[in-house]
């Protein structure tokens, strides 16, 4: 909650800016139409992909409905929304992964669930191929739906990204 908070005061434009980005863009649902053994399940699903994740046992991409949407915000040459899990894990997560030495790491922060919404704030630390560190944090709003991720706003330290995508050649 302190996190919470303390983003909030440190970027309150973002934060308001994140709240009418999801109002506008996020359809009108009462939280009241879904079951809490819905939201407890959708919270459950998205930690137990966090889980195998940071144990290398499994791939939170697995999550990831085929038809799904993923919107990357701000403004680097990746700030837009992919439609298709295809898509998305071409042109962003197999490039990205292709720059790794050492995979990316999650550290959940926080897991906060409410109706088919499920919001993550992370960090994720990685080694780039040129020795040199790739430490980020995220905010992940996913909305779900029978159990898979079918629309994503997604946050992200877009300097950080952006550098090692420029700075490290794929072959």
């Amino acid at each position: 909650m302190e996190n919470s908070i303390n983003f909030i005061k440190k970027s309150p434009l973002l934060f308001l800016s994140t709240i009418l980005f999801l109002c506008a863009n996020w359809p009108a649902l009462s939280v009241a139409q879904i079951p809490a053994s819905v939201t407890a399940s959708n919270k459950k699903a998205v930690q137990e992909g966090f889980d195998h994740w940071e144990k290398g046992t499994g791939s939170f991409f697995d999550l990831l409905a085929n038809n799904m949407q993923w919107t990357i915000t701000g403004t680097t040459p990746f700030s837009k929304t992919y439609k298709g899990k295809k898509p998305f894990m071409e042109e962003v997560i197999v490039p990205l992964n292709e720059r790794l030495a050492k995979k990316i790491v999650p550290s959940v922060r926080g897991l906060y669930a409410d109706g088919d919404m499920v919001i993550a704030l992370w960090d994720g630390k990685a080694t780039a191929k040129d020795g040199k560190p790739y430490n980020a944090s995220y905010s992940w709003y996913m909305q779900m739906k029978d159990g898979k991720i079918v629309n994503v706003v997604a946050f992200l330290d877009g300097m950080e990204f952006t550098n090692i995508m420029d700075r490290i050649p794929v072959k």
